[in-house]
Parts: C-alpha cells; structure tokens; sequence
C-alpha cells in the first residue's frame, strides 16, 4: 500500500524525543536584575494599603498552624480551632482598646497644656546656660559679630480637636484592615494543608516536590518559633516596665507596658521611641530633671536586660540573623510600609533566609542573612601555618 507524502513529515513532527531536547537557559544580567528590584519596590509601595493585612494575616497563619494541626489530630476540626483563635484576638484586642482608651483620650484633651509643659522645660534648661549665652554675646561684640535682639516668641496655641479628627478619620480603615486581616487568616487556617498541597503539587518531579514541602513547613517552624517566643519575651517585657513605671508613679503604667510591648517588635529603633516618649511624659508629671532621667534609666536598663539576657537564652542560634542586615531592613520597611514595615520587616527577613537555603544557588545568600559563625572559617587575624612538607619519594 503507497504511503502519504504527509506521513514521514507527520511522524517528524510528533514523535521528536522531548527528553532529548534542549532547553534555552537564560541568565538575567545586573541590569534586568536591578529593573525587576526597583519595580517590586515600587510595588510594594504603591499596593501598601492591601499587602500590609496579607502580610500580617500570612505571619499570624504561621503562628498558629501548628496549634491547628495539632489539635487536628486529637479530632478537633480546624474551623473550631481557627474560630477560637479569632475570638480570643478579638477579645485580646478589645481589652487592650477599652484599657487604653482613657488614657489616650486624657492624654489627647491635655495636648495643648502637655506641650506648654515641655516648653516650659526646656526653658528652664535653656535658663540654667544663660550665663554661656551672655559670655557668647559679649564675645560676639568683641569680634563685631551681630547679635540679635532676644524677642518674644509666639507660639501657636493648637487645639487638640485637630488630633482627635485625625483619629477618627484613621479608625474606619485600622478596623477594617484588622478585618480582614482575621478574615483572610481565618480562611488560611481552615484551608492551610489544602494551600500546602496545591503549592506542591505546581512543582513537577518528585524531588521538587519534596524540597518545596521541606522548605514550606521550615518556614512555618522557623517563623512560629521566631514570633511565638518574641510575643512571649515581648509579653514579659511589658509586664516589667508597667509594673516599674506603677512603683515610679508614672501616670498610666498600664499604657506604657502596652507600648513597650508593641514597640519591642521593631527592632533597635523601637526602644529608643518608647524610651523618648517616656522621658517626655515623665518631664510634664513630675518635677525637677531627676525623675525624669530614672523613668529613662530605669526603661532602657529592662530593655538591656531583655535585649542582652532573655532572648539570646530563649531564641535559637539557627534563627540569628545578621545585625546589618537586620537594620538596613528596618529601615528599608519603614520607608516602604512605616510603622507596620518596621514589624514585619525580621519575620519577612527569616523567611527570606529559609527559603534561599532551600533554593539551589542562594545557599551563599542565605549564609550573608544569618548571623551564625561558619565552621571551620579562621579569623582574620590568624596567620595561616606552616606548610606541609613534601611527601618523601
């Protein structure tokens, strides 16, 4: 039987080895690099309002996944567990507004006397080097500088109506991020092995699959443990300067545990805000310069004691990260998402450093994020030895 014209050409072109063929790799250069890491800047700074809840919902989902799986396995479905989990939030959340919410509204009202206060302060302290300012004078007129005539400063008596405005203009959308923020780690939690296994399966061969599966649940090992036992050391921390500012009698201890609490979770620049701002309060309500500086002292002696002690004792070793790195981090999510950057910015950085050990190609990148000392690296002031002699023939 005559065969087709079109058979052999047919055969060619669907019975090719696709396991003999080859695939194009290209290699991005530093320029497309750089483009692609200036765009997903830019990204993430524009769609700041809708990542920051998926941020937050995503790390909350990592704190409590492995409560879920584990009281899954004991016959506890996982929308009972991730309900409970919702409602104590909320109940945490709504203790700490109702408990906070006097002091913050006195506070708001008595702005404007709170700030005459502090001029007041820094008056006197300005007052206090009158007699090197009446020596610069003269010495000004010596060298036939110009001085200027002391005048009277006006100051703006602002009205605190202007903050609590800002306030309730800021309250509708915090309330509805934090919605969705429990909405979308509601559903993560209920659906958290589902989303696990659809991301495994995205990956082709068997050993893919693994390492994507490892590399899932370290992240979710390593963030746990890394935000579990901060809240918990941060927890304590609040605890302490509360219960330090009660015995100074500092007004509204409570509040003051609550910030330091909160502040504790950015890293560095966190301490010194809750410490200035606890200096100022203490510079309006109590008299003199003295108290002023204990309330300091005594602040940042806890925050020593915590920073130096309580977690490199409860943290593990394996999740140091690098200090430099960690700072220009900060930094870099304070520009990009400010306050709410600053606390995402470590947990973000250990996921970062999970996933470039699991990534082949992005071990090296993964050393620089962490904060261990290699093995076996000498130090750079170690001389190397003597060489070996020759074997002899």
């Amino acid at each position: 039987m005559a065969q087709s014209p079109q058979g052999p050409r047919k055969q060619a072109m669907f019975y090719l080895p696709v396991s003999g063929t080859r695939r194009l790799s290209v290699k991005p250069g530093w320029p497309a690099m750089g483009s692609f890491f200036l765009l997903l800047l830019g990204a993430i700074l524009l769609a700041r309002d809708f990542l920051m809840p998926v941020t937050m919902a995503f790390l909350l989902f990592f704190i409590f996944s492995p409560l879920v799986r584990h009281l899954g396995r004991k016959g506890i479905p996982s929308w009972a567990t991730a309900t409970l989990i919702v409602l104590a939030l909320l109940v945490l959340m709504a203790g700490v507004i109702l408990s906070t919410m006097s002091p913050v509204g006195q506070m708001i009202s008595d702005a404007p006397a709170i700030t005459g206060k502090l001029e007041m302060k820094f008056q006197e302290l300005k007052d206090s080097f009158k007699g090197l300012e009446d020596v610069a004078t003269k010495i000004d007129d010596v060298t036939g500088g110009t001085s200027t005539e002391p005048g009277v400063v006006k100051t703006e008596e602002t009205s605190h109506s202007n903050l609590a405005v800002m306030v309730a203009t800021a309250a509708p959308g915090l309330i509805g991020q934090f919605a969705f923020v429990l909405i979308l780690m509601f559903f993560l939690l209920t659906s958290g092995d589902l989303l696990y296994l659809k991301i495994v399966q995205s990956f082709d061969t068997l050993k893919e699959k693994r390492a994507a599966y490892q590399a899932l649940r370290e992240i979710e090992e390593s963030l746990g443990n890394y935000l579990g036992t901060i809240s918990l050391i941060n927890l304590g921390l609040g605890v302490a300067i509360g219960l330090a500012f009660w015995a100074l009698d500092m007004p509204a201890p409570f509040l003051f545990g609550v910030l330091a609490c909160l502040f504790n979770f950015i890293p560095y620049i966190g301490a010194f805000m809750a410490a200035g701002l606890s200096v100022a309060v203490a510079l309006v309500t109590m008299d003199g310069f003295l108290w002023p500086a204990v309330v300091g002292l005594t602040y940042v002696a806890i925050n020593l004691v915590e920073g130096q002690l309580v977690t490199p004792y409860f943290l593990s070793r394996r999740l140091e990260l690098n200090t430099v790195v960690v700072f220009i981090a900060v930094a870099l999510w304070a520009w990009l998402w400010s306050i709410a950057g600053m606390i995402v910015a470590v947990p973000i950085l250990v996921m970062v450093r999970v996933l470039c050990e699991h990534i082949p190609g992005l071990e090296k990148v993964a050393n620089f994020l962490s904060g261990e000392v290699t093995p076996g690296v000498p130090a750079v002031d170690e001389e190397p030895g003597p060489a070996a002699p020759p074997p002899a023939t």
